[in-house]
């Protein structure tokens, strides 16, 4: 199956309406799709969904699996923010919507109660670094991956979004060491903290189609590291826009053993 259930619509901070997803989805042959607008249930940022206009968001996505049904089946979801103290992907601050999946996911390290974004630029990051860490990327850096196993390990979601996003601005930072043992030892205890979890961990190839790195999240290491831990994998582009829905899957999308499905709860074997 061709599936992709990590894409973005001018609900959040996406290109295209989510129709017009839908008929790229079609054009490119998929056979499963799933719209996961940003939110932050119970607040929101100017990039998410609101929480005042979420349940036409899911009336919508309902609408278009009726309306295409017969051709290809269309998911519900959203993506949700981890922000200790803010807002967590659990279930419980979803239920009203009635979702099919959650993904969660971190777009922010919390540092004495402000946010340091880690993916919006490379200067916003570096400044957070600077200004919150003291310029101690390694504390920056651990910060950021407690903070995945918290979330992994304490809330009640499907997917875990870009696990490695850290990564993104590296080619042009140059801000750590991707194979420096204290990197590698925090990705060993992270891959330990999503086997134990059961979650699903995607593939995600947003950063090659918004063009900052060659390789998708997480890096080859880290699918390794969670391949031998049994770590089941889904494939998605992270898509923003309609062109970017299956970006690099000709190249990722036979490198694993893929979940059809993010309500599926059986145990896949990953060779």
């Amino acid at each position: 199956m061709k599936t992709n259930y990590h894409m973005h619509t001018t609900w959040c901070d996406g290109r295209n309406t989510p129709e017009e997803m839908v008929m790229a989805a079609l054009d490119k042959g998929f056979d499963a799709i799933g719209f996961s607008s940003h939110a932050l249930m119970p607040i929101s940022d100017p990039w998410t969904l609101r929480p005042d206009t979420a349940g036409a968001y899911v009336a919508e996505i309902r609408s278009l699996a009726a309306k295409h049904g017969s051709r290809i089946q269309v998911l519900c979801g959203v993506e949700a923010d981890f922000i200790p103290g803010e807002t967590r992907p659990d279930r419980s601050a979803y239920d009203p919507l009635d979702l099919d999946y959650i993904i969660g996911s971190i777009h922010y390290v919390v540092a004495d109660g402000v946010r340091v974004p880690v993916d919006h630029t490379p200067e916003l990051l570096a400044e957070g670094i600077a200004s919150r860490f003291d310029g101690d990327t390694k504390a920056f850096i651990h910060a950021y991956f407690a903070s995945q196993r918290e979330m992994a390990t304490t809330c009640d979601f499907d997917i875990i979004g870009h696990p490695d996003l850290v990564r993104k601005f590296n080619g042009i930072l140059h801000y750590f060491d991707e194979t420096a043992g204290w990197y590698q030892d925090e990705l060993r205890l992270t891959a330990d903290a999503f086997a134990a979890s059961g979650k699903i961990v995607e593939v995600n190839t947003g950063g090659i189609s918004r063009n900052w790195m060659e390789d998708a999240y997480p890096s080859p290491f880290f699918r390794k590291l969670l391949r031998e831990r049994g770590v089941r994998f889904i494939l998605s582009s992270d898509a923003h826009a309609a062109n970017a829905i299956d970006c690099a899957f000709d190249r990722f999308g036979t490198a694993e053993d893929y979940v059809d499905s993010p309500c599926l709860t059986a145990p896949l074997h990953i060779a």
